[in-house]
């Protein structure tokens, strides 16, 4: 039996209930369900004890909460830039999808799925994406890059999309 144990940080509450955890910070609130049925985890005063067969799954759903103690303490952000050089492109947030309008010139829209726990919110050409979720985040910006792929043309000479920003 392998045990792994991690120290919940200051001002974050955990509540555990079988396999589901929910962590609450100031930045919000993440619950989530380890479908592992080889881990057992359990609180002890200040710290999450994990016990697993496998060193691998037990060190990898410690890591998995350690990325939540992260997102409700900071919370997650990405920035991603609109690059266009034949048509402007033009987007809008409704409901939990992005509309991209005039891509390559194309008469319909295309759409990018918001992921839940996600914020899109759009600067000009910037793009920044923020959550406590990190898996969210970064699945939105994934949603975002997918939609804006470029199919049956030389992507050499048609290099329009969403990318990710370097900084």
């Amino acid at each position: 039996m392998v045990e792994e144990r991690l120290e919940i940080p200051q001002g974050i509450t955990m509540d555990i209930n079988g396999l589901q955890i929910t962590v609450k910070g100031p930045k919000g609130e993440i619950t989530r369900i380890f479908k592992v049925h080889e881990l057992q985890i359990n609180k002890q005063d200040n710290f999450v004890v994990l016990q697993g067969k496998k060193l691998s799954i037990t060190r990898t759903i410690k890591s998995h909460i350690n990325n939540m103690f992260i997102g409700v303490k900071e919370g997650y952000e990405k920035h991603m830039k609109v690059v266009f050089s034949h048509f402007p492109i033009s987007l809008t947030v409704k409901n939990n999808k992005l509309e991209i309008k005039n891509f390559i010139g194309e008469k319909n829209p295309r759409f990018a799925k918001i992921v839940k726990n996600s914020e899109v919110q759009i600067n000009g050409q910037d793009i920044t994406i923020k959550g406590v979720d990190k898996e969210s985040v970064g699945q939105t910006a994934a949603n975002l890059m997918t939609a804006t792929k470029i199919k049956k043309l030389d992507p050499r000479v048609f290099q329009d999309g969403i990318y990710p920003k370097i900084e």
